[in-house]
């Protein structure tokens, strides 16, 4: 990546971030990127191109952090409580102002828009891991453990940038353990 392209994408970032897609325009991620016009231009030929490109890089951050923690932890249970402390250290952090994706879908509505596709894509690979963690466990209900740990990780990040963000997380993080300890059962025969 060259070092225009590079501070373009990290000025955009924290731009859209802290003030919103809509509210960023291009002349302001130009003149604080302290690049011209035909050099965003060259890297991102329009301004969804670089919503697009931002999403995609706050994508593979998570996705290394989880990676990461499946390097480093001793099995899926491990691993689902190391992703659930990284997202309460996030939400606790200076500047929170809820998860990036969920913004730029409330942003960009119509599912058939490339940003709100950059979305879907996230969220199903995390919804699709969170499955395979559970699945791991040994969990007969993994993908609704799945979808349930999605739900609480999205609840989390829009109330910890509305409130006191430490009741938030401690909640979280229980309701974690919860579906960590919670032991599904086989359904009912349909004979009985």
């Amino acid at each position: 990546m060259s070092e225009a392209r590079s501070r373009l994408l990290g000025t955009a970032g924290e731009l859209f971030y802290s003030d919103g897609i809509h509210a960023v325009g291009i002349d302001r991620v130009v003149a604080e990127a302290k690049v011209t016009r035909a050099t965003l231009y060259r890297h991102f030929p329009s301004k969804d191109d670089l919503i697009v490109a931002y999403l995609t890089q706050a994508d593979g951050a998570i996705r290394e952090r989880v990676e990461t923690a499946r390097t480093e932890s001793a099995g899926p249970e491990d691993v689902i409580r190391a992703v659930s402390r990284f997202i309460a250290d996030d939400i606790q952090r200076d500047g929170f102002r809820g998860c990036a994706f969920l913004n730029a879908a409330a942003e960009y509505p119509d599912p058939a828009f490339p940003v709100h596709q950059a979305v879907l894509r996230h969220r199903q690979w995390f919804l699709d891991t969170m499955t395979e963690l559970f699945t791991d466990l040994g969990k007969i209900d993994a993908e609704p453990a799945a979808r349930h740990f999605v739900m609480l990780r999205d609840g989390a990040m829009a109330a910890g940038c509305l409130t006191d963000p430490k009741p938030v997380c401690d909640t979280f993080l229980r309701g974690v353990e919860g579906l960590l300890t919670y032991r599904s059962r086989e359904p009912a025969s349909a004979s009985s």
